[in-house]
């Protein structure tokens, strides 16, 4: 007789769980409801961080002293199913920082893209996490369209939707 139980028990998610979700919902309001693109790109890249940071907060755990990790790295190593998603916000990281800094530019589809890619991953990470989708904003309120998602449900992006093998992600160079 087998001592391995044959249902699978999930832990309850702590409270930071959940304050990091909040902080990402009003991080993508702020995106929304931002005058530039500069501000809107911020804020949508700060909302996934703080997605990230849910996940983390019911994953990862304490693990000693070491170098400093991004989220992003920290995310795919916890989370391997959400390593494309890591990869694609790890990628607009730096192009962040310059805005932040006042050095970048960003136009409005970028701005816009990124928006509707950080609402996808904040759907996908709840649904992860088994807990209620709460919209941003409510419904018909006309201010973002529809999330776009790439051909595994991860972000959409120009070169997932180029269908020349060299710039699938993935494919062989």
């Amino acid at each position: 007789m087998s001592t391995r139980a044959t249902s699978r028990y999930k832990a309850p998610l702590g409270p930071s769980v959940f304050t990091s979700l909040d902080r990402a919902r009003a991080s993508l309001t702020e995106a929304m409801l931002a005058d530039s693109a500069a501000d809107r790109y911020v804020a949508a890249h700060v909302a996934a961080l703080r997605i990230a940071a849910a996940v983390l907060a019911s994953r990862a755990r304490p693990a000693g002293r070491r170098r400093p990790t991004s989220a992003w790295t920290l995310l795919a190593r916890v989370a391997p199913e959400l390593s494309e998603w890591a990869a694609f916000f790890a990628a607009g990281a730096d192009k962040r920082a310059a805005l932040e800094a006042g050095l970048g530019r960003v136009t409005d589809r970028e701005a816009d893209d990124l928006l509707r890619d950080a609402e996808r991953f904040l759907v996908v990470v709840e649904q992860l996490l088994d807990v209620p989708h709460r919209p941003v904003l409510p419904q018909g309120s006309g201010v973002v369209d529809q999330p776009r998602t790439g051909p595994t449900g991860g972000p959409a992006t120009a070169a997932a939707a180029d269908p020349t093998p060299s710039r699938r992600p993935g494919a062989a160079a």
